[in-house]
């Protein structure tokens, strides 16, 4: 991390808009552990697990409450994905900077309302899509930008599960805009192949219940047309057996990586993200990496990157305070919304939406 001395030394004062899973792992953590944030207030309405945890955060019953007070700088919405773009619009209003957890919002024109809204209130709006910030994403951006398999012809992302259950998180099991797998697993693939190979021409869907017990989707498949080559995005939780989750093909050779970032299994144990060696894989995690460097033909293991979700709020950290650019920009955001809704569209219709 770079030393704070290059900053400006406020320190943003942020407030949690749950303390829930993605509260206490995805967020907290990193507030607390870096020297420019002080979590400051949580809001909390009927538990008492942040006082526990956090004894130096204000609580707050109402989130209205909560949004008056003046020395709060920043506000993580990161409740139910259906309540996004009301809390996020309450904290522009209120004059806050607002990080929101994936998926943005419900809908495009939801996003392009609150964009409005924080440029009217000149005030910074983001999206937390952490998993650009994951070793084995990094790894695969390193063979991409390296061109090691030479011109891409098909890549191909999973992100599955095996749970027969609904979720004890009843509202991702409500039947309503914004809930799902697409709009849940689906936002973090759709991201990853935006950063790797920007806008597709068109998108190509099959989005449908597998479960009997299931209210939501709960399996996708999403093929996004290039120039020159494909990207398939899936995801199921009917996989018990796990797949390489990043497959890459080019026209000199191939990656093949499974799913083996540790920061989410660590965080949830309690592991801070202070620890020397955070996000570092586990060597039998390698990539595989089979190609043809200088005419000579090579088959070998590639470790990855030290992945660091930190590195996420250090980025915002120097756009509130030094006016650098923002780890996700919310227009990125919005566009992972807009393949959703084609891709929804898509599905629903049996047709290629065109997207240029």
């Amino acid at each position: 991390m770079e030393s704070q001395k290059t900053l400006n030394k406020k320190q943003v004062n942020t407030a949690l808009c749950s303390i829930g899973m993605s509260g206490v792992v995805f967020h907290a953590p990193f507030i607390i552990n870096h020297p420019g944030y002080h979590l400051y207030a949580v809001w909390e309405r009927t538990k008492n697990i942040a006082t526990e945890k956090y004894p130096q955060a204000k609580q707050y019953r109402h989130l209205d409450e909560m949004l008056k007070d003046d020395s709060i700088d920043l506000v993580v919405v990161n409740t139910p994905n259906i309540t996004h773009y009301k809390y996020a619009k309450k904290a522009l209003n209120a004059g806050k900077h607002v990080i929101i957890e994936k998926p943005f919002a419900p809908s495009t024109a939801n996003c392009e309302e609150l964009i409005t809204l924080a440029k009217e209130k000149n005030k910074i709006l983001t999206v937390y899509h952490n998993r650009r910030y994951d070793s084995d994403f990094l790894a695969m951006k390193n063979v991409l930008d390296q061109k090691l398999i030479g011109e891409i012809r098909e890549a191909e992302f999973h992100y599955d599960r095996f749970d027969d259950n609904l979720s004890y998180k009843l509202h991702k099991e409500i039947n309503e805009k914004g809930t799902g797998c697409l709009y849940d697993l689906g936002s973090h693939l759709i991201d990853q192949a935006l950063v790797l190979f920007g806008w597709p021409e068109y998108v190509f869907a099959d989005i449908f219940s597998m479960r009997p017990v299931s209210k939501v989707d709960d399996y996708f498949e999403v093929l996004l047309y290039y120039k020159g080559f494909r990207v398939r995005l899936k995801a199921s939780y009917q996989v018990r057996e796990s797949i390489p989750a990043f497959v890459l093909h080019g026209n000199k050779g191939s990656f093949i990586k499974y799913r083996s970032d540790v920061q989410e299994k660590n965080l949830l144990l309690g592991r801070m993200p202070d620890e020397k060696d955070w996000g570092t894989e586990f060597e039998t995690s390698a990539g595989i990496l089979n190609t043809e460097i200088n005419g000579v033909l090579i088959r070998k293991k590639v470790l990855s990157p030290q992945g660091n979700y930190m590195n996420y709020y250090d980025t915002l950290y120097k756009s509130i305070c030094n006016n650098e650019p923002l780890p996700v920009t919310a227009e990125q955001g919005m566009d992972v919304i807009k393949i959703i809704e084609a891709a929804i569209k898509s599905s629903e219709e049996k047709i290629v939406i065109k997207l240029i």
